[in-house]
């Protein structure tokens, strides 16, 4: 299993339409929000390419937003492989 870990920007939540489509995907297995986090959880990957979107929506304002990050890793090695990104949007 694979895990998609996504912390989210402060002041933004992941919408419950971005959910659903995520959900109806035949790959994703399970998902999770706590805190500022979103666990996606993946069945397995192979070598074809995946493409997943997460709508935000900002419920409060922040300045000096810091950069989100995005970890991929194997559930059952998570000191393993892993592939991280970090991004920002400007306020």
């Amino acid at each position: 299993m694979v895990i998609i870990e996504v912390s989210l920007l402060s002041g933004f939540i992941m919408t419950s339409r971005s959910r659903m489509l995520l959900e109806n995907r035949t790959i994703v297995k399970k998902i999770e929000v706590k805190a500022n986090v979103v666990y996606i959880y993946l069945e397995k990957l192979n070598d074809e390419s995946q493409t997943f979107i997460l709508q935000l929506e900002r419920v409060i304002q922040v300045r000096n937003l810091k950069p989100a990050s995005i970890k991929i890793y194997d559930y059952y090695q998570p000191g393993g492989l892993q592939i991280s990104y970090s991004s920002g949007v400007g306020s």
